[in-house]
């Protein structure tokens, strides 16, 4: 066990009367967590794990089996939740999952798993990738293609992560934390379990229906807000699309609490306007940067330090430079590698962000490439979405747009002139079946026209030219999102 992971568990001693884990009706103390983990770290040692795969939902026991794979020294595979059945499959068998601790274990019988204790099925996996040294966490994306690559992280950088958040947080003297987003983000994971555990605040957990998220893009606001006010949080982690519902709560006059000390809001992009309407509601809201590739938080405006407009300063472990072409550059915080590729080579992580300094604060731009982040922070590359849609007889054409918005729009060419809207709305509906909910068309509007190199919005080999379809298309989806007609 390495010394920074050895004084993450050593430093609870010094809480032992608090409370750590709350759900429901149940408790756990600081006291209490190292003998919970350590009960599970023995069965996991026992049950010979190698590669452990959490598929629960938020909740005391994902905390506590999630530790005690850092305690027993196994890799920990989390398995969103919102991710779909060939997504999870995928996830499992890349990673070479051997253990799997679920709550409902039927899905899973049918790839091998076979339950051998109370939550636990083991199987023997048909192919054992290997892993950089020292991996000790496998963080899937939620995927910028049909399939979510691996990040292969150590204990020490998620730990330095979490240290740098809780420093950075300490003027707001957090001592509750909510956990809103679901633990196998790994923004929760770490940001949200790790750094209160550090500073010896207590963790709030409840099964994401509980909280008021249904999948990646389903959002039960008056159960949120009934959530956050019988809980009274210090703390959140919030995505744009959720800050804008707690934004647009509070202005009608409905109640939010007056606890919030801090709220985290990332994931995507932050409209500035969305900022300001918070600040006049004196919500503290804190926007921040950051990618699975560097375990979570890049960059966070703090009490004290604080930007609008700007992501924030690079937290105290890390460093940040601007190549030529203004992408945004990590060191001193990078992931091993990706699951079944070469160990990461080099002390610069390219982000495929780009942005510019104002000061020491970090204002992002927009990426490289063009999968777009929708409001709710999942990674969308449409052209994979894209790519099944035009297989479908009814549609010759298709562009999906999503990004820092609350529902994917398609904009549609007909094959046909008599192809009707009813056809396209099956063809959708066809390819939504197989896609998970955040990459899915959530809304189509018809084209008037084809694209193509006359009118500028394809290219003379049919390329799409992204820039020049959301200028055209922006106003008519803006008009029709706000008519509620799409």
């Amino acid at each position: 066990m390495s010394p920074v992971l050895e004084n993450f568990f050593q430093r609870w001693q010094q809480y032992a009367g608090r409370t750590a884990l709350i759900e429901a009706g149940r408790r756990v103390s600081y006291a209490a967590l190292v003998g919970e983990i350590g009960a599970r770290a023995q069965v996991l040692r026992q049950a010979g794990a190698k590669r452990l795969a959490l598929a629960l939902d938020n909740g005391i026991d994902w905390v506590l089996w999630d530790l005690a794979a850092l305690k027993a020294g196994v890799v920990c595979v989390p398995l969103p939740g919102f991710f779909s059945a060939d997504q999870q499959k995928h996830v499992l068998d890349s990673a070479g999952v051997d253990c799997l601790i679920v709550a409902e274990p039927s899905l899973y019988r049918q790839w091998g798993f076979v339950e051998t204790s109370r939550q636990l099925m083991q199987r023997v996996p048909s192919q054992v990738p290997e892993l950089p040294s020292g991996t000790l966490k496998i963080t899937y994306t939620s995927g910028t293609t049909g399939q979510p690559k691996g990040v292969c992280l150590d204990a020490d950088l998620q730990l330095r992560v979490a240290q740098s958040l809780w420093q950075t947080t300490l003027p707001c003297a957090v001592d509750k934390h909510l956990c809103v987003l679901p633990l196998a983000t790994l923004l929760e994971n770490i940001a949200g379990v790790y750094a209160p555990l550090l500073a010896g605040a207590s963790i709030e957990l409840a099964p994401m229906a509980q909280i008021g998220l249904q999948g990646a893009s389903g959002f039960d606001l008056p159960r949120f807000l009934g959530t956050l006010n019988r809980v009274q949080p210090h703390s959140l982690i919030l995505l744009p699309q959720l800050l804008l519902a707690v934004v647009t709560a509070a202005e009608r006059g409905l109640p939010v609490p007056k606890s919030l000390r801090f709220i985290a809001v990332g994931g995507g992009r932050v409209a500035p306007q969305l900022l300001a309407r918070a600040d006049a509601l004196g919500l503290p809201v804190y926007e921040g940067y950051g990618l699975s590739e560097c375990a979570s938080v890049v960059c966070l405006n703090a009490p004290d330090q604080r930007q609008p407009g700007a992501v924030g300063q690079p937290l105290g472990h890390l460093q940040v430079q601007l190549a030529a072409d203004g992408e945004v550059l990590v060191k001193g915080a990078q992931m091993l590698g990706y699951v079944g590729e070469p160990p990461l080579a080099g002390e610069w992580l390219a982000t495929g962000d780009l942005g510019h300094f104002e000061g020491e604060y970090l204002v992002l731009h927009g990426r490289k490439k063009h999968q777009f982040i929708t409001a709710f922070g999942r990674n969308v590359n449409p052209e994979w979405v894209e790519s099944e849609l035009v297989q479908q007889l009814p549609i010759a054409q298709a562009w999906l747009q999503g990004e820092a918005m609350p529902a994917n729009v398609a904009i549609i060419v007909a094959r046909f002139a008599a192809t009707t809207d009813a056809e396209i709305a099956a063809a959708i509906a066809g390819v939504n079946r197989h896609l998970p909910d955040y990459a899915r068309v959530h809304h189509w509007l018809r084209a008037a026209e084809p694209f193509n190199a006359t009118n500028g919005l394809a290219t003379a080999n049919g390329r799409l030219r992204r820039a020049a379809l959301n200028q055209h298309y922006q106003s008519a989806i803006a008009a029709s999102l706000a008519a509620g007609t799409v």
